[in-house]
């Protein structure tokens, strides 16, 4: 049940955050005097609306996002509609070009600004990122080899190991089985001496899966020998590839009084720590738009059985069933945190120069009016507003393109989705 509350609440937190995106176009416009005549959230047959001076509002059928409708968005709409002397001074593009790049980017604005919001409350109450305690723990740990062992194992070979009481096609660990406890420091291994974690990691690779050895192990200041027998465990080769190594079933032990997660930085100081964050936000956000045609393959590759990459890219389906996971496991900071990295995404790519998104008309805004300062530079009359119609093939171009790569995610997020903990 919770799965599913997860997915309904991040579903409706990308629908509120749509929604205000479309608000910001509509909050901006009216702040300068255009004609506002709809807001709606979702699409399709109006369930329910109000109308407030000239504007109506109200909510859609299909919660798939909103819309706000600003009079004379181009001169070819402001010719489509009836309007008296006085509102055509209203319409969009015959406002200064300054408001109108204002109004086009406020929908992107609006994520940044909404984002930014919800990162800095986590930053500065719940707190994100590693905890330097836990980091310094961890690294004092290899250093000194200690190790906590996991009761059961996934193996290659059962035949390596012992059932016990695990289930699942797992087998007892082999450090626990022998009696390691957490904590312990490994010593030596088949008489030779283990100094760091690197070292254990040396000396396990030669080991063969099934074949009894011996460890000592530091217990609190006093030393044991123990026998334990590695199994047989999938590890990735260095061409890329799966191959078989023995394995002892421990990794590396830090206090559990110690959180992994650094706690709140305070309301203050919170603040730089959130623009430090953003900053490496955005930066990750443009080097994923960079790679998004290589993700394409893998995508559809997994789509027909291959294994799913956690890097490719995911659809609002895949998103929701993410966060779905994170309420289940009750990771809420992880599940507001997908939500800010969603909306920083968004606000970018929606200022990418490319109709039909906002950035595309920002562009071509701001092409007419260089067009018209190099005209007038020349003595050559003004050569006015670029002819959308011309521009309708390219349009429909990059919706196709869109709507492509948006059924090619939603495919692969119902047939073969993202996981984290399931």
């Amino acid at each position: 049940m919770a799965y599913i509350t997860g997915i309904a609440l991040f579903a409706l937190a990308i629908l509120i955050s749509v929604s205000l995106h479309e608000f910001g176009h509509m909050l901006t416009a009216k702040g300068f005097g255009m004609k506002v005549t709809r807001y709606f959230v979702g699409f399709g047959p109006t369930l329910w609306s109000f109308r407030k001076g000239e504007t109506e509002y109200g909510v859609k059928g299909v919660p798939l996002g909103g819309f706000v409708k600003i009079v004379g968005m181009t001169p070819l709409e402001e010719e489509e509609e009836e309007l008296d002397e006085k509102d055509q001074k209203r319409v969009f593009w015959r406002k200064p070009l300054w408001q109108r790049t204002i109004v086009l980017a406020a929908g992107s604005v609006t994520h940044f600004v909404l984002g930014f919001i919800v990162l800095w409350i986590l930053v500065a109450f719940v707190g994100i990122g590693q905890n330097p305690a836990w980091a310094e723990a961890a690294t004092q740990a290899q250093e000194d080899v200690a190790v906590e062992v996991a009761p059961c194992v996934e193996t290659s070979d059962p035949a390596t190991g012992t059932a016990g009481d695990c289930t699942g096609g797992q087998v007892e660990g082999p450090a626990w089985a022998a009696g390691i406890e957490n904590g312990d420091e490994i010593v030596s291994i088949a008489g030779a001496e283990v100094a760091d974690w690197d070292g254990l990691l040396a000396a396990v690779g030669e080991l063969t899966p099934g074949e009894p050895v011996a460890v000592v192990v530091d217990h609190d200041g006093t030393e044991k020998t123990v026998e334990v027998t590695p199994y047989a465990a999938e590890v990735e080769a260095e061409d890329g590839g799966t191959e078989t190594a023995a394995r002892l079933g421990v990794y590396v032990y830090v206090d559990p009084a110690i959180p992994y997660t650094a706690s709140g930085a305070g309301p203050i100081a919170g603040i730089g720590e959130t623009v430090t964050y953003t900053g490496d936000m955005f930066k990750e956000t443009f080097i994923a738009l960079g790679q998004l045609p290589s993700k394409i393959p893998p995508l559809w590759d997994s789509i027909w059985g291959a294994e799913r990459a956690d890097d490719t890219p995911v659809s609002v389906v895949g998103a929701s069933r993410l966060g779905g996971e994170m309420v289940q496991y009750d990771q809420w900071a992880m599940f507001f945190m997908l939500l800010v990295v969603l909306n920083y995404f968004i606000g970018v790519f929606n200022l990418l120069p490319l109709l039909p998104m906002d950035g595309g008309h920002i562009a071509i805004a701001w092409y007419e009016k260089a067009r018209s300062w190099i005209a007038a530079k020349r003595g050559r009359p003004d050569p006015g507003r670029v002819d959308y119609l011309k521009l309708m093939p390219l349009t429909y171009a990059v919706i196709v393109l869109l709507g492509g790569f948006m059924l090619l995610t939603v495919t692969a997020d119902i047939v073969n989705p993202i996981t984290i903990f399931n």
